[in-house]
């Protein structure tokens, strides 16, 4: 066994990634404050496809150099968008007909193992603050939080590997 060159690996290139089909899913980022964060959540959308990331209040936007650092070049092929807060950009999804969901531990939390997508429906992930978490308000008007089970000492995950775990389950159930 040994690793795979990059020539090995046949990956798209940009212009082939934006006109690819997409996963029916996007990413919503709710006041995220690191840079390296954002950066990884370009790269994590652009491995599973993700039709877009909404970069939502604070949240920083490309380019820039941090951003890039962990993009990695992602943040060139994944489209994005700028929303001023998150609450308007979740209700502008839920009537474009997405389903919503916060990625976050609440009453009531479906366990991601438990978490059933339903066929042929779009859905938007909210990932949260990195120490607030998802704002109430947008959990109120959500369709529902999904909560990754954890068996350790801490509360929670970095936001940006709760998004690789997340998704990639999302994307798993997708395509079997």
């Amino acid at each position: 066994m040994r690793k795979l060159s990059v020539e090995e690996m046949d990956r798209l290139s940009i212009e082939e990634f934006k006109e690819s089909d997409k996963f029916p899913f996007v990413i919503v980022l709710d006041n995220i404050r690191s840079l390296n964060n954002i950066g990884s959540f370009f790269r994590t959308a652009d491995a599973f496809r993700a039709e877009k990331i909404i970069l939502c209040g604070y949240t920083q936007q490309p380019p820039h150099r941090e951003i890039t650092r962990s993009a990695l070049g992602a943040e060139m092929s994944v489209l994005w968008e700028k929303s001023a807060d998150t609450l308007s950009a979740v209700n502008r999804l839920k009537s474009e007909g997405y389903k919503v969901w916060c990625v976050e531990q609440a009453e009531g939390s479906v366990l991601l193992q438990n978490f059933a997508p339903e066929p042929d429906v779009p859905y938007a992930f909210v990932f949260g603050n990195e120490v607030q978490g998802v704002d109430n308000e947008v959990i109120k008007v959500s369709d529902g939080c999904v909560e990754i089970p954890q068996f350790g000492t801490k509360h929670s995950f970095n936001v940006s590997v709760s998004a690789g775990i997340v998704l990639w389950d999302f994307v798993k159930k997708k395509i079997t």
